[in-house]
C-alpha cells in the first residue's frame, strides 16, 4: 500500500471531537423580572424587600446608556424617603430643580414650581439613569432573595396550557431558563416578552422626534432648565452641573432631510432657537454625536394573561415631554405587589396575572399623562 493511500486509510478511523451543547441552565423563583431599567429594579426590590424571592434578567453588561430618561420627580423622591434613604440617595450627583421655565421668544414663564407640594422634597432630581440604576441595585443586594443577572437576554418564554410559567435566555455562560410563579415584563418600549406573548399595542401615534446632545456649559450660564421656543423651533436644555443635555424637537422621520441639508445647518437651527449656545455647536463634528430618540406614544389593550403582566414601557410607552416615564414605571413596580397582595388574598389559588388598573380608565396615571402628551404634541 503505497503511503498517500495508507495515510488516507488511517485517516477514515480518525476520531472527530463533536462539538458539544452546553446544557441548559435552570433556575426556578417566585417571580421573574425582564428588564433592569427603572420599573424591574425597583420592582425587585421590593419583592426581595417583602421576603418574595424574584431573578431580574437584564440584557445588558451594565447601566451605561446615555439619553434615558433621568427626571427623578418630587413623587419618586417622596418614595425614597419612605424607604428610608433618602439622605444616601440624595449624596448620590445630580442637580435639584426647585423650577422649571420656558423662554418664548424673548419672554421668560415659569411652567412649574414645586415649592408648595406637600412632600419632603420640592424639586425635580436630575440624575443619571445608570446611577440611580445602581443605587437600587445596591439596595436590592442587601436581601438574600433578590438575583440580578446581568447579561441575560430573554429570546422566548415558556408557555404551559396557556399559562406563562417562566422565560429562556442567553447568557455567556450558555441558556438560561427560569421557571417562575409570575413574569414580568419591564423591558421598554420594543418589549420582546410583550411581542412573544402577542399582546395587542393600541399605538396612540407622536408626531414628534427628538435629537440628544452635549454641549459645553460655561461660568456665565444660567442654571436653569428650559424649554426654549423660537422661530418655529424647540430646544430643551438640562443643566448637567458641567454641561447642556440638549433635546432638538423635530417632526417625526424629519432627520433624514436634516441630515441632508448638513450639519452646519443644524447647527445654526440649534443656535437660532438657544442663542447663547452661538459658537459652542461647533462641538458637534458629525452625526454620531446626536442620537435620535424615535418618540413613540402606546399602550397595551391588556396588560397582562395568565403567568404574566407587562408594566413601564412595555405597557405604556411615555413621550419625552414632562420627564415622566421613569416616574410612572416606578409607580407600576410600587402598585405590583399591592396588586399582587390584594388578587391572592380574593383568588389564592388563581395563577392568573394582578391586574393593577384598568389600563383605558381615564384615571389611571398613564391615561392622564398620555392624553396630556397628546395635547402638547398637537
Amino acid at each position: 500500500m503505497s503511503l498517500d493511500r495508507q495515510a488516507s486509510w488511517l485517516e477514515s478511523f480518525r476520531i472527530v471531537p463533536q462539538q458539544t451543547l452546553t446544557p441548559p441552565q435552570s433556575l426556578e423563583t417566585r417571580c421573574c423580572v425582564v428588564g433592569g431599567g427603572p420599573a424591574g429594579m425597583m420592582l425587585g426590590f421590593l419583592l426581595a424587600r417583602a421576603g418574595v424571592d424574584v431573578v431580574v434578567l437584564e440584557k445588558h453588561g451594565d447601566f451605561l446608556r446615555d439619553f434615558r430618561g433621568d427626571t427623578v420627580h418630587p413623587s419618586t423622591l417622596e418614595l425614597m424617603y419612605e424607604l428610608g434613604f433618602i439622605d444616601d440617595f440624595l449624596r448620590r450627583p445630580h442637580q435639584e430643580l426647585p423650577q422649571i421655565g420656558a423662554v418664548i421668544d424673548d419672554f421668560s414663564v415659569t411652567v412649574a414650581d414645586f415649592s408648595h407640594l406637600p412632600t419632603h422634597c420640592k424639586f425635580v432630581a436630575l440624575m443619571p439613569q445608570w446611577d440611580f440604576l445602581n443605587f437600587i441595585a445596591e439596595k436590592a443586594k442587601l436581601y438574600p432573595q433578590f438575583h440580578l443577572r446581568m447579561e441575560a437576554d430573554v429570546t422566548d418564554l415558556v408557555i404551559e396550557n396557556d399559562h406563562v410559567t417562566g422565560v429562556r435566555a442567553r447568557t455567556p455562560q450558555g441558556p438560561l431558563e427560569v421557571r417562575a410563579q409570575l413574569t414580568i415584563g419591564a423591558d421598554g418600549r420594543h418589549s420582546k416578552v410583550r411581542e412573544i406573548a402577542q399582546l395587542e399595542v393600541i399605538d396612540l401615534g407622536a408626531p414628534i422626534d427628538v435629537l440628544w446632545m452635549r454641549l459645553a456649559k460655561e461660568p456665565g450660564d444660567a442654571n436653569l432648565t428650559l424649554g426654549r421656543f423660537r422661530e418655529g423651533k424647540i430646544l430643551v436644555t438640562l443643566d448637567r452641573g458641567d454641561y447642556w443635555q440638549c433635546a432638538y424637537v423635530i417632526q417625526k422621520g424629519e432627520l433624514a432631510s436634516i441630515q441632508r441639508n448638513g450639519l452646519p445647518a443644524f447647527r445654526e437651527n440649534v443656535e437660532s432657537a438657544a442663542p447663547f449656545l452661538r459658537g459652542r455647536t461647533d462641538e458637534l463634528k458629525a452625526w454620531d454625536d446626536i442620537k435620535l430618540l424615535s418618540v413613540a406614544v402606546d399602550r397595551l389593550r391588556h396588560w397582562s394573561r395568565e403567568g404574566l403582566l407587562c408594566i413601564g414601557d412595555s405597557a405604556h410607552a411615555m413621550s419625552p415631554v414632562g420627564g415622566v416615564g421613569i416616574n410612572l414605571a416606578i409607580q407600576d413596580a410600587v402598585a405590583t405587589p399591592t396588586a399582587r397582595r390584594r388578587h391572592r388574598a380574593t383568588t389564592p389559588r388563581s395563577p392568573r396575572a394582578p391586574r393593577i388598573s384598568d389600563p383605558h380608565d381615564p384615571r389611571t396615571p398613564g391615561v392622564c399623562a398620555q392624553a396630556l402628551h397628546w395635547v402638547c404634541h398637537e
